[in-house]
């Protein structure tokens, strides 16, 4: 299975950013996405015309790094060369990384936007490759063979074809009422799990979602006026649209297709496009 043909999968990340072309600009010129759509309040970026993500301008928003929100987007390319040129392509423009590690399923790379939204860029190992104890996962955090990435043939030339946005990762104010929410009410499978952290993934990959409270915990709801995430699109497939809208149903209080998570960012579940990328 295709990580975006799991039953849940990320469509894309809404951010509010308060300088609209600087953000916009970095996603096309370092991330290596295209402009599909925009005016002078928004701009949506993506591979091709797959949208992946939305900016929507507010100049007053505040940056508040400790409130719960996002900690990254991760956006996975189809092949490690791929990362490889990414990476090269980077150091050879001067930019530098917040961090760089082999996860045992994938290898990724750290880094921000000029508003200090976190970004991942990663290419997964072959499935046969992850260990599993039932639904767990093997994840590490291991030194990244850089030098062997950047061998990589070829030049990077924007985003390729079947990048999707393979995992987010939000901070949160409890792991526990995170498991509680996105492991029970909204019926992720727990994938891994750490002392601070836990991952939730569809499908049978090794995570779509992870949180953790590594810079907030005890956070509550996000202030209103705060910059960063303003909404996480699902994309569902018809069988789990059917199974979510059941859910309705009976408890309509619970589950819509918008609606926020215990610390208030906002999830909206839509069907998935037919022509969604594989990676």
């Amino acid at each position: 299975m295709a990580t975006s043909d799991a039953p849940l999968s990320i469509d894309r990340v809404v951010l509010t950013v308060r300088d609209l072309d600087t953000v916009g600009d970095f996603y096309e010129r370092v991330i290596g996405l295209d402009t599909i759509a925009g005016d002078g309040e928004s701009r949506i970026l993506g591979q091709g015309d797959l949208p992946l993500i939305e900016l929507r301008r507010d100049a007053q928003a505040r940056s508040l790094p400790f409130e719960a929100g996002l900690f990254h987007t991760a956006f996975l390319v189809p092949h490690r060369d791929d990362l490889g040129r990414w990476l090269r392509h980077y150091g050879e423009a001067g930019g530098r990384l917040d961090g760089a590690s082999d996860h045992v399923v994938s290898e990724a790379v750290y880094l921000q936007d000029p508003e200090g939204n976190g970004i991942e860029i990663y290419a997964d190992r072959p499935r046969s490759a992850w260990r599993w104890n039932g639904q767990m996962v093997a994840m590490d955090t291991r030194p990244l063979d850089i030098q062997s990435l950047i061998q990589a043939p070829g030049r990077w030339a924007g985003a390729p074809q079947g990048t999707v946005i393979g995992h987010v990762h939000l901070q949160v104010g409890d792991v526990g009422d995170a498991e509680t929410f996105y492991g029970g009410a909204l019926g992720f499978d727990l994938s891994a799990t750490l002392p601070a952290a836990r991952f939730f993934a569809t499908g049978g990959y090794h995570h779509h979602i992870g949180t953790n409270v590594w810079n907030s915990r005890g956070a509550g709801r996000r202030s209103p006026d705060a910059a960063g995430l303003a909404e996480l699109v699902l994309a569902a497939t018809p069988d789990e649209a059917a199974r979510l809208g059941a859910k309705t149903r009976a408890d309509p209080s619970f589950i819509a297709p918008s609606f926020t998570d215990p610390w208030g960012n906002r999830i909206t579940i839509q069907p998935r496009p037919a022509q969604a990328a594989a990676a």
